[in-house]
C-alpha cells in the first residue's frame, strides 16, 4: 500500500497542530472561564477563515457543501441550547461563565473521531484513489461534523460577546447614575 508523499507531509504538519488545538479547545470546555474582550472575535474570525478555506477546497462537491451548511445551522441551534445551560457569573473580579461541558466535549470528541477516521480512510484504506486536502474535505460527513462544531462555537462566541457587552453597558449605566447622584459607584459588576 503506497502512501502519497503529499498526504504524509500534510499529516506530519497538520496533526500536531490539530492535537494542540483540540487540547486547547478541551481546556476551554471544562470549568469556570473568565470572559475576554477579544477571544470571541478571534474565534469567530478563525472559524470564518476555516469555513472559507474548507468551502473553497470542497467547491464543486455540492453534497459536501450542503452538509456543511446543514451542520452550521444545526450547530447554531445547539449553541442556543448550550447557552441556556451556561452558568453566568458577573463578579467584582470580572465576568465568568461555566459552559455546558457535556455538549462541548461530545462535539469535540465527534470531531476528533471523524478526523481520525478520515485520516485512516485516506492513508491506509484508500491511498491510491484519494489524496490531499481536497479529498480530506470532500466527504459530506466530515463537512457536516465540521459545520456542526463551527456553528456551535461561532454561535456560542457571539452569545458570549453579547452577554459581556450587555453586562458591561448596564454597569456603566449604573455608574453614570451613581456619579450623577453624587455617590460613589459600586465596584461590583453585578
Amino acid at each position: 500500500m503506497a502512501v502519497h508523499a503529499s498526504t504524509t507531509t500534510t499529516l506530519i504538519v497538520l496533526l500536531p497542530l490539530l492535537a494542540w488545538r483540540l487540547r486547547a479547545r478541551y481546556k476551554r470546555l471544562i470549568g469556570r472561564q473568565r470572559t475576554s474582550k477579544y477571544r470571541p472575535w478571534i474565534g469567530m474570525g478563525i472559524y470564518a477563515v476555516l469555513l472559507g478555506l474548507t468551502g473553497w477546497a470542497a467547491w464543486g462537491q455540492w453534497h459536501a457543501l450542503q452538509t456543511l451548511a446543514g451542520g452550521l445551522c444545526a450547530g447554531g441551534l445547539l449553541s442556543r441550547w448550550a447557552w441556556r445551560q451556561t452558568r453566568l457569573e458577573p463578579t467584582a473580579q470580572g465576568l465568568y461563565y461555566t459552559p455546558h461541558t457535556h455538549l462541548g466535549v461530545a462535539l469535540l470528541l465527534l470531531f476528533a473521531a471523524r478526523i481520525a477516521w478520515r485520516i485512516v480512510e485516506i492513508v491506509w484504506l484508500l491511498p491510491e484513489s484519494q489524496a490531499g486536502f481536497h479529498a480530506f474535505v470532500a466527504s459530506p460527513l466530515t463537512m457536516a461534523v465540521f459545520g456542526l462544531m463551527a456553528g456551535h462555537n461561532m454561535g456560542y462566541a457571539m452569545a458570549l460577546f453579547l452577554w459581556r457587552r450587555r453586562v458591561l453597558a448596564a454597569k456603566r449605566a449604573r455608574e453614570a447614575v451613581a456619579t450623577a447622584a453624587g455617590t460613589d459607584a459600586p465596584g461590583s459588576v453585578e
